[in-house]
Protein backbone atom coordinates (compact mmCIF):
# COMPACT_ATOMS: atom_id res chain seq x y z
CA UNK A 1 0.00 0.00 0.00
CA UNK A 2 1.17 3.31 -0.77
CA UNK A 3 0.27 6.72 1.48
CA UNK A 4 -0.15 10.14 -0.30
CA UNK A 5 -0.03 12.48 1.99
CA UNK A 6 -1.08 16.41 1.01
CA UNK A 7 -0.97 19.64 3.36
CA UNK A 8 -3.78 21.24 1.53
CA UNK A 9 -6.98 20.25 -0.17
CA UNK A 10 -6.14 21.04 -3.24
CA UNK A 11 -3.04 18.42 -3.20
CA UNK A 12 -5.44 15.87 -2.50
CA UNK A 13 -9.01 16.44 -3.70
CA UNK A 14 -7.66 15.50 -7.51
CA UNK A 15 -6.14 11.93 -6.24
CA UNK A 16 -9.63 11.42 -3.93
CA UNK A 17 -11.63 11.27 -6.92
CA UNK A 18 -9.88 8.37 -8.35
CA UNK A 19 -10.05 6.38 -5.10
CA UNK A 20 -12.22 3.40 -5.68
CA UNK A 21 -13.89 1.67 -2.56
CA UNK A 22 -13.25 4.69 -0.53
CA UNK A 23 -12.94 3.73 3.26
CA UNK A 24 -12.59 6.65 5.88
CA UNK A 25 -11.28 6.59 9.02
CA UNK A 26 -9.88 10.44 11.22
CA UNK A 27 -7.10 9.67 13.80
CA UNK A 28 -5.84 12.96 15.71
CA UNK A 29 -8.54 14.98 13.73
CA UNK A 30 -6.90 13.70 10.40
CA UNK A 31 -9.47 11.91 7.57
CA UNK A 32 -7.70 9.09 5.83
CA UNK A 33 -9.07 7.66 2.81
CA UNK A 34 -8.42 4.00 1.80
CA UNK A 35 -8.77 2.52 -1.33
CA UNK A 36 -6.95 1.02 -5.23
CA UNK A 37 -6.70 3.70 -8.03
CA UNK A 38 -5.60 1.71 -10.78
CA UNK A 39 -4.38 -1.50 -9.26
CA UNK A 40 -2.93 0.19 -6.54
CA UNK A 41 -4.04 -0.06 -2.90
CA UNK A 42 -3.58 3.36 -1.58
CA UNK A 43 -4.30 5.47 1.55
CA UNK A 44 -4.06 9.43 1.65
CA UNK A 45 -4.85 12.18 3.91
CA UNK A 46 -5.11 16.31 4.14
CA UNK A 47 -2.26 16.88 7.10
CA UNK A 48 -2.80 20.40 7.40
CA UNK A 49 0.37 22.76 6.94
CA UNK A 50 3.33 22.54 9.15
CA UNK A 51 6.11 19.31 10.35
CA UNK A 52 3.85 18.58 13.26
CA UNK A 53 0.67 17.94 11.11
CA UNK A 54 2.64 15.69 8.50
CA UNK A 55 4.69 14.05 10.94
CA UNK A 56 1.56 13.21 12.92
CA UNK A 57 -0.21 11.73 9.48
CA UNK A 58 2.79 9.97 8.23
CA UNK A 59 3.14 8.31 11.41
CA UNK A 60 -0.49 7.07 11.36
CA UNK A 61 -0.24 5.92 7.91
CA UNK A 62 2.17 3.80 9.44
CA UNK A 63 1.03 2.55 11.79
CA UNK A 64 -2.33 2.27 10.76
CA UNK A 65 -2.32 1.18 7.60
CA UNK A 66 1.23 -0.53 7.79
CA UNK A 67 2.34 1.64 4.03
CA UNK A 68 4.91 0.05 2.20
CA UNK A 69 5.82 3.82 0.50
CA UNK A 70 4.83 7.24 1.24
CA UNK A 71 4.73 10.35 -1.46
CA UNK A 72 4.08 13.70 -0.21
CA UNK A 73 2.73 15.93 -3.21
CA UNK A 74 1.90 19.56 -3.64
CA UNK A 75 3.49 22.94 -3.91
CA UNK A 76 6.47 25.03 -2.68
CA UNK A 77 8.31 27.59 -3.45
CA UNK A 78 11.70 28.01 -5.75
CA UNK A 79 15.13 28.56 -4.86
CA UNK A 80 16.47 27.26 -8.42
CA UNK A 81 17.48 29.10 -11.50
CA UNK A 82 16.66 26.00 -12.99
CA UNK A 83 13.51 25.89 -12.34
CA UNK A 84 10.22 28.36 -12.72
CA UNK A 85 6.37 28.22 -11.85
CA UNK A 86 4.78 25.00 -12.67
CA UNK A 87 8.35 23.36 -13.01
CA UNK A 88 9.06 20.30 -10.86
CA UNK A 89 11.09 19.99 -7.81
CA UNK A 90 11.53 16.29 -7.10
CA UNK A 91 13.61 15.54 -3.46
CA UNK A 92 16.60 13.64 -3.82
CA UNK A 93 16.84 14.18 -0.05
CA UNK A 94 15.36 16.43 2.32
CA UNK A 95 16.59 18.83 5.29
CA UNK A 96 14.63 21.31 8.68
CA UNK A 97 15.91 24.43 7.36
CA UNK A 98 14.78 26.01 10.91
CA UNK A 99 16.25 23.06 12.58
CA UNK A 100 18.93 25.06 14.73
CA UNK A 101 20.97 23.36 17.29
CA UNK A 102 24.37 24.77 16.67
CA UNK A 103 24.89 26.34 19.99
CA UNK A 104 25.01 23.12 21.53
CA UNK A 105 27.60 21.62 19.08
CA UNK A 106 25.09 20.55 15.87
CA UNK A 107 25.41 21.51 12.17
CA UNK A 108 22.63 23.26 10.76
CA UNK A 109 19.98 21.32 10.35
CA UNK A 110 21.56 18.39 11.86
CA UNK A 111 18.59 16.89 13.75
CA UNK A 112 19.34 15.77 17.35
CA UNK A 113 19.12 11.69 18.09
CA UNK A 114 19.65 10.39 14.70
CA UNK A 115 22.54 13.35 14.17
CA UNK A 116 21.87 13.68 10.40
CA UNK A 117 21.18 16.93 8.62
CA UNK A 118 20.04 15.44 4.72
CA UNK A 119 17.58 12.39 4.62
CA UNK A 120 17.86 10.58 1.74
CA UNK A 121 14.84 9.76 -0.49
CA UNK A 122 14.35 6.36 -1.64
CA UNK A 123 16.21 6.17 -5.12
CA UNK A 124 13.91 3.61 -6.60
CA UNK A 125 10.61 5.91 -6.11
CA UNK A 126 13.24 9.69 -6.69
CA UNK A 127 14.11 7.42 -10.46
CA UNK A 128 10.06 6.26 -10.91
CA UNK A 129 9.36 9.71 -10.16
CA UNK A 130 11.94 11.32 -12.90
CA UNK A 131 10.85 8.84 -15.84
CA UNK A 132 7.22 10.06 -14.86
CA UNK A 133 8.25 13.82 -14.99
CA UNK A 134 10.59 12.95 -18.47
CA UNK A 135 7.70 11.27 -19.95
CA UNK A 136 4.97 14.32 -19.49
CA UNK A 137 7.49 16.61 -20.64
CA UNK A 138 7.37 18.67 -17.57
CA UNK A 139 10.63 20.61 -16.14
CA UNK A 140 12.19 19.23 -13.65
CA UNK A 141 15.23 19.63 -11.48
CA UNK A 142 16.29 16.83 -8.79
CA UNK A 143 17.59 17.77 -5.41
CA UNK A 144 17.53 18.95 -1.91
CA UNK A 145 14.06 19.86 -0.77
CA UNK A 146 14.04 22.06 2.12
CA UNK A 147 11.13 21.86 5.15
CA UNK A 148 10.65 24.48 7.53
CA UNK A 149 7.33 26.29 9.24
CA UNK A 150 7.74 29.39 7.55
CA UNK A 151 6.36 30.27 4.57
CA UNK A 152 9.15 31.57 2.34
CA UNK A 153 8.81 35.13 0.59
CA UNK A 154 12.32 36.96 1.62
CA UNK A 155 15.51 37.48 0.38
CA UNK A 156 17.85 36.53 3.19
CA UNK A 157 15.32 33.76 3.94
CA UNK A 158 16.19 32.43 0.56
CA UNK A 159 19.92 32.95 0.65
CA UNK A 160 20.37 31.26 4.22
CA UNK A 161 18.53 28.28 2.78
CA UNK A 162 20.85 27.99 -0.50
CA UNK A 163 23.65 29.12 0.84
CA UNK A 164 23.53 26.56 3.81
CA UNK A 165 21.87 23.46 2.40
CA UNK A 166 22.34 24.11 -1.50
CA UNK A 167 17.93 23.63 -1.74
CA UNK A 168 16.22 23.57 -4.89
CA UNK A 169 12.52 24.10 -3.18
CA UNK A 170 11.48 25.42 -0.22
CA UNK A 171 8.18 23.68 1.63
CA UNK A 172 6.66 22.98 4.97
CA UNK A 173 6.08 19.39 5.01
CA UNK A 174 8.35 17.16 3.32
CA UNK A 175 11.40 16.34 5.88
CA UNK A 176 9.22 15.78 8.73
CA UNK A 177 7.35 13.47 7.00
CA UNK A 178 11.29 12.07 5.70
CA UNK A 179 12.18 12.11 9.41
CA UNK A 180 9.29 9.85 10.62
CA UNK A 181 10.02 7.59 7.61
CA UNK A 182 13.78 7.85 7.97
CA UNK A 183 13.53 6.58 11.64
CA UNK A 184 11.06 3.69 10.49
CA UNK A 185 12.96 2.42 7.84
CA UNK A 186 10.09 3.27 5.34
CA UNK A 187 10.73 4.09 1.54
CA UNK A 188 9.53 7.85 0.59
CA UNK A 189 9.67 10.72 -1.66
CA UNK A 190 8.49 14.72 -2.34
CA UNK A 191 7.32 15.77 -5.54
CA UNK A 192 6.68 19.58 -5.23
CA UNK A 193 5.52 21.69 -8.12
CA UNK A 194 6.67 25.60 -8.07
CA UNK A 195 3.61 28.00 -7.00
CA UNK A 196 5.58 30.47 -5.89
CA UNK A 197 9.68 32.19 -6.65
CA UNK A 198 10.00 32.66 -2.81
CA UNK A 199 10.27 36.35 -2.72
CA UNK A 200 8.00 39.03 -2.28
CA UNK A 201 5.53 38.58 -4.60
CA UNK A 202 4.90 34.91 -3.39
CA UNK A 203 1.79 36.14 -1.05
CA UNK A 204 0.44 37.69 -4.13
CA UNK A 205 1.51 34.62 -6.80
CA UNK A 206 0.48 31.64 -4.97
CA UNK A 207 -3.21 31.79 -4.34
CA UNK A 208 -2.87 32.42 -8.10
CA UNK A 209 -0.59 29.73 -9.08
CA UNK A 210 -1.25 26.92 -6.05
CA UNK A 211 -4.58 24.82 -7.70
CA UNK A 212 -2.51 24.75 -11.23
CA UNK A 213 0.44 23.83 -9.51
CA UNK A 214 -0.98 21.17 -7.02
CA UNK A 215 -3.11 19.44 -10.39
CA UNK A 216 0.28 18.90 -12.06
CA UNK A 217 1.73 17.20 -8.52
CA UNK A 218 -1.63 15.07 -8.65
CA UNK A 219 -0.85 13.95 -12.35
CA UNK A 220 2.86 13.00 -11.47
CA UNK A 221 1.73 11.08 -8.31
CA UNK A 222 -1.16 9.19 -10.89
CA UNK A 223 1.66 7.68 -13.25
CA UNK A 224 3.87 6.84 -10.66
CA UNK A 225 1.25 4.83 -8.98
CA UNK A 226 1.07 3.13 -12.61
CA UNK A 227 4.62 2.22 -12.94
CA UNK A 228 5.88 1.96 -9.15
CA UNK A 229 4.67 -1.57 -7.20
CA UNK A 230 6.76 -2.31 -4.15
Amino acid sequence: MIGIIGAMQIEIDGLKERVADPEYAVYSGIEFVKGTIGDTQVVMAVCGMGKVFSAVCAQTMILEYHVDALITTGVAGNLSEKLGIKSVAVASDVVQHDMDLTPVGYKAGELGGIDIVNIPCDKDLVEAVEACVKGMGINYQIGTIATGDQFINKPEQKEFITGTFQAIAAEMEGASVGQVCYINKVPFVIIRTISDEANGDSPEDFPTFAKEAAAISIEIVLEVLKTYHK
